[in-house]
């Protein structure tokens, strides 16, 4: 079974300096349709304008990934890291006790994009920890598990029962991951076009998938996706 949400149904905010896409309510974009999709809470798709980005403020009892599509992104924070990351590189931060950081486009001419994802942690009062990899140089037409709560095959380890896969596709590309029974997909496409199980997907679009063997995907278009496989 699968469930499609389309880009251009996604919740909207244009502040001038920010113009951000919400998959899942957020801020002042309610639909209770939409509130998340089992541990997943938020994928926001935001493009941030030179110079500008999100002040110094507070997050606990979260688990957050930011991914850099295109640009980069200045990230500060109140255990002592401050660091750019850039385009294809995946930064989490496990919020836990209390955490304050700052997101800001470093860049003087570009803009950039990011996806900011939380996803609600299997237990609250964690320890706050920051953690990177950089996906720059990973190959196309393969998956990449990037996060996961065992940290298999050098994975970032997160605090929730979530497989969180990469893949970038050339056109052409065509990839396979099998699913257990009991688990629940969240697909995202960051970048281009595909087929998901027949379906064509584009840029902004998510599919939540339940009850299937397994995920076929064949990229229409030069593409990036992410996969979350969720309890």
């Amino acid at each position: 079974m699968m469930l499609i949400r389309r880009g251009h149904e996604r919740g909207h905010a244009d502040h001038g300096w920010l113009d951000s896409f919400h998959t899942f309510s957020f801020a002042d974009y309610h639909d209770p349709r939409w509130m998340g999709f089992r541990s997943l809470r938020v994928i926001n798709d935001d493009r941030v304008a030179p110079g500008m980005g999100f002040g110094m403020h507070p997050h606990r009892d979260m688990e957050i990934l930011t991914y850099v599509v295109t640009g980069s992104l200045e990230h500060r924070d109140s255990m002592g890291n401050g660091r750019v990351i850039r385009a294809g590189d995946m930064q989490y931060m496990a919020a836990g006790t209390g955490v304050h950081h700052s997101e800001k486009n470093p860049s003087s001419e570009d803009w950039v994009h990011l996806l900011q994802i939380w996803i609600v942690p299997e237990r609250r009062g964690v320890t706050p920890r920051y953690e990177e990899k950089s996906m720059a140089g990973a190959a196309s037409g393969v998956l990449h598990l990037v996060a996961s709560r065992e940290g298999r095959n050098g994975s970032m380890v997160i605090h929730q029962d979530v497989d969180l896969w990469l893949g970038k596709l050339r056109a052409g590309d065509c990839l396979q991951l099998p699913l257990a029974s009991h688990r629940q997909v969240w697909v995202h496409v960051a970048e281009g076009q595909l087929e998901l199980n027949g379906e064509a997907l584009s840029a902004g679009d998510g599919a939540a998938v339940s009850e299937a063997d397994g995920l076929a995907l064949t990229a229409t278009a030069p593409a990036q996706v992410l996969i979350f496989d969720l309890a």
